[in-house]
């Protein structure tokens, strides 16, 4: 009985110390492995071996995280306040430094990106925030990936997701946009007036050049209004026509 107690625990010591020594690292994973407490290599991926008690790994996942971004109070450049969040989409590049240089990268990059979403929004103004979203995620990309390259940390993309407003300022904007359509409107009518007006002006100047064609168009004119049965129509008639149809007429 004790022979196979002790040959059990000699079974179980070989396999710890096998579970301790074998790892396996997938192909996404690398292994940043210290050695008596100091760095010594990162390792992966496929099977790695460590030296029990000697040796010890801190397993780094490199695919890209999606992390989102909580909503964020913001305080736009002309004083509106606003709630904004976000998504952001990051990957390890340098394990070694992700490890060592940070206490929890993924932390650290979380909060990070709080902040620097605030600062970020905070310089511009309610309508570029609306507008030129494309534009401000390319500004906070920037920003935060400069900060976490010390952390061994790649930001490829950053993503604002909703920009919430209070009602006030719903209001406020939708009755800024109904002014902007009157104007637009004003502004095509008055230009289609102008328009109609030089194209009048010309019209008159070449009717006052040529008499023949003032009459013609005036005859035009009444042969429209005769075309109406509907009501009785006195109009004067032009001297020149007298004057025309006198010329017109055989001489004795």
């Amino acid at each position: 009985m004790g022979l196979q107690l002790g040959f059990a625990a000699l079974l179980l010591l070989v396999i710890a110390l096998a579970s301790s020594t074998f790892r396996i690292l997938r192909e996404y994973e690398r292994a940043v492995v210290f050695q008596l407490g100091r760095f010594w290599q990162v390792k992966g991926p496929g099977l790695i071996l460590l030296i029990p008690v000697v040796q010890q790994m801190v397993r780094v996942d490199l695919r890209t995280v999606v992390l989102d971004v909580p909503p964020q109070d913001v305080i736009t450049r002309d004083n509106v306040s606003v709630k904004v969040n976000a998504v952001l989409y990051f990957r390890v590049l340098d394990p070694q430094k992700a490890i060592i240089q940070v206490e929890s990268f993924l932390m650290a990059t979380s909060q990070l990106a709080q902040t620097t979403l605030r600062a970020v929004l905070g310089k511009h103004e309610l309508d570029e925030l609306l507008a030129e979203r494309e534009r401000l995620n390319i500004d906070i990309q920037q920003v935060l990936d400069a900060q976490t390259d010390a952390w061994g940390i790649k930001v490829a993309n950053v993503e604002i997701k909703h920009v919430d407003l209070n009602e006030s300022m719903i209001r406020a904007i939708a009755r800024q946009a109904e002014a902007e359509r009157e104007r637009r409107a004003k502004v095509i009518h008055a230009e289609g007036e102008l328009q109609a007006s030089e194209k009048l002006m010309q019209a008159a100047e070449m009717l006052g050049r040529q008499p023949g064609a003032m009459q013609l168009r005036y005859m035009q004119t009444l042969s429209s209004i005769a075309g109406d049965k509907s009501s009785t129509i006195v109009f004067p008639l032009p001297i020149e026509l007298l004057k025309g149809m006198a010329d017109l007429s055989p001489k004795s």
